[in-house]
């Protein structure tokens, strides 16, 4: 099993954010560099690089932030949430939105790779949006 094979699911989660740069496997080690365009995108790759052990021997990385140009940085960071055997859209929406009537709005974050909210597995990194403001 190669590097790249053993942090597949690292590069894919690059991949669904469109990391720019690259996983290159050399000496040994798996050279992983790119630019993401928010904190919460960097932090998911790296979320999926540490769920392998022995990351820290297998991989040399280099993630960083730097937002497209002509687009204003988010007022609210988003989340981001590794999805675990069992979860579905109406029980992650519970936790973080308070509501389980919110699992479109979890879909609709996430439509880059989901195309049906029954479908998601174990490994997907999803993005979590801000809760709405409960004042009225």
């Amino acid at each position: 099993m190669t590097l790249r094979d053993k942090y597949t699911h690292a590069i894919q989660t690059a991949k669904n954010f469109r990391m720019d740069g690259a996983a290159l496997e050399r000496d040994g080690q798996l050279h992983f560099n790119g630019t993401v365009t928010s904190e919460a995108e960097r932090d998911a790759i790296w979320e999926a690089i540490k769920s392998v052990p022995g990351w820290r021997t297998d991989v040399i990385a280099d993630v960083r932030v730097a937002p497209r140009p002509g687009v204003d940085a988010p007022v609210t960071s988003m989340k981001t949430y590794m999805v675990k055997p069992g979860d579905t859209l109406t029980k992650i929406a519970r936790e973080f939105l308070g509501d389980a009537d919110d699992y479109m709005r979890v879909f609709e974050a996430n439509r880059d790779q989901l195309s049906d909210p029954d479908q998601i597995r174990p490994g997907q990194i999803l993005k979590i949006p801000a809760m709405e403001n409960q004042l009225k």
